[in-house]
């Protein structure tokens, strides 16, 4: 218990903060460079001043851009969501729909054994494959 003498209880509890507001910080940093580089609006310039900027005084440049840029990061990753979910629910719609499903396949197939212009075995073939 050495080890417990040299390294006392409010001394790893202000490490844990610390390391806490570390990771904070950190995390917001991967943020704004998530939110730079997905801009449409900012040129190439712009970008390398941004990420000089937070290179150079990182903790100052992250606090300057999050107060320049603060709304408007929130209205960017608004509309961003929305797309992600419209292109969902447009892939969802495209691939639930009967229309080009291997049920809508087996009902024509059907329908032309039906009508005779197919044999039975013409149309244990189309089944197949469509289930396949």
């Amino acid at each position: 218990m050495v080890l417990a003498a040299d390294y006392p209880f409010l001394d790893i509890v202000g490490t844990i903060i610390v390391f806490f507001f570390w990771m904070m910080w950190f995390w917001t940093l991967i943020i704004v460079f998530g939110d730079l580089f997905s801009r449409h609006d900012v040129g190439g310039w712009g970008k390398a001043g941004w990420t000089l900027g937070l290179f150079l005084v990182p903790l100052f440049g992250v606090l300057i851009y999050l107060v320049v840029n603060g709304n408007s990061m929130a209205v960017r990753r608004n509309e961003a969501v929305a797309a992600q979910q419209k292109m969902i629910d447009q892939h969802i719609r495209k691939v639930a729909s009967t229309e080009t499903g291997s049920a809508a396949e087996i009902a024509h197939a059907k329908s032309l054994l039906d009508s005779g212009a197919i044999t039975a075995e013409e149309f244990e073939q189309l089944k197949r494959k469509a289930l396949a």
